[in-house]
């Protein structure tokens, strides 16, 4: 039985005679099986793994998976729509790289030795600063909720300047969702710190989401911008989360779908914060819900699926004379408390007891 040449070049370079009667998919499976080990390998390449020739290696390539972490950290699901293999041969392609990359069991020990290479993002308040155990880390995903005008928006240009005043060579990624995104803001918060203005925006790249498809596609593409392009991206800003999603999904018959696509663009931005060693910071709006008579009827949009997928959760709200309170709600390693502050033109300010 005769091959195009396409299934030649992107299954394996020796050919296997098929027996009689065998399908196309059990022959695909085969020859993936004689592919020499990758954990043999001491440099492993997209094309070392098993049903990956040169063409299926720049599909992936192309596709955004651009080593074996990536890859490792994928679905079958995501390796059938990149390369048009099918779920079997994808899931082993994905077997092979978690082998090539010894994905398994680690000491408390190995654990907390990675900790140390997490960077902690200040905020420009000593209290704040306290309440989040020294700033904002890299490798989780921060959400701050609360009613407009609560600082969330301030929050995020405080940290595309700090980030940089702590690597020089940083770049933020602010993904602007509702027009929020001064400039003329970054320039007086890098001034007041003795920054050079215009170099502290030249390592801000901004892109304004439309939908909420264009802006989980951004988010998506900020692998590009450290892979591809070469940027040292340390944090990404979205703000906010949940404003498209909130105005394209209305009505309880579209809450399940809404649902589904923040659980995915959830799990995109932990994949990337973790992979990448980058803080991800997302605003959330709020709503307010009639039936609390007692307490803060304050509820964040996007329900246990935002809730779960963010490793701290911030909630924000306005405090006496012009401060603002922040209160951490969640956190995997640290007490709940509250911090005041003022936002300045020059950033955050502590409220003196």
């Amino acid at each position: 039985m005769r091959k195009n040449a396409q299934q030649v070049e992107e299954i394996e370079e020796t050919e296997i005679p098929m027996e009689d009667g065998q399908s196309k998919q059990e022959d695909e499976e085969e020859m993936i099986e004689i592919k020499i080990p990758v954990k043999s390998m001491k440099k492993p390449l997209l094309e070392d793994l098993p049903g990956v020739g040169a063409a299926t290696a720049q599909k992936l390539q192309e596709a955004g998976f651009n080593d074996m972490m990536s890859i490792a950290v994928s679905s079958p699901g995501e390796m059938v729509d990149a390369i048009g293999v099918t779920e079997a041969i994808g899931r082993k392609i994905i077997t092979a790289a978690r082998s090539a990359l010894d994905m398994g069991f680690e000491s408390g020990d190995d654990l907390l030795k990675k900790r140390e290479r997490v960077i902690k993002i200040p905020t420009g308040s000593a209290a704040f600063d306290k309440l989040v155990g020294g700033g904002f880390e890299t490798g989780s995903i921060t959400e701050c909720f609360g009613e407009f005008g609560s600082g969330k928006t301030q929050l995020g240009h405080m940290l595309a300047v700090n980030v940089q005043k702590l690597d020089p060579t940083a770049v933020a990624v602010y993904i602007d969702t509702e027009n929020t995104f001064r400039p003329e803001r970054i320039k007086q918060l890098a001034e007041a710190q003795g920054m050079d203005a215009t170099k502290v925006l030249a390592n801000i790249k901004v892109a304004r989401a439309y939908n909420s498809d264009h802006q989980m596609l951004l988010v998506e593409k900020v692998e590009d911008l450290i892979q591809k392009q070469g940027n040292n991206v340390k944090l990404v800003v979205v703000d906010s989360l949940t404003a498209h999603f909130r105005a394209e999904f209305i009505g309880r018959g579209t809450l399940a779908e809404r649902q589904q696509k923040l659980n995915k663009h959830m799990h995109t931005m932990l994949k990337l914060a973790d992979t990448c060693n980058l803080c991800v910071y997302v605003t959330n709006q709020v709503m307010s819900k009639p039936d609390v008579f007692f307490g803060d009827p304050t509820q964040a949009i996007g329900g246990h699926i935002v809730a779960h997928a963010s490793t701290f959760r911030i909630y924000m709200r306005k405090g006496k004379k012009g401060s603002r309170v922040a209160k951490l709600i969640d956190s995997p390693h640290l007490e709940e408390g509250e911090a005041n502050f003022f936002v300045e033109t020059g950033g955050l300010r502590d409220v003196k007891l």
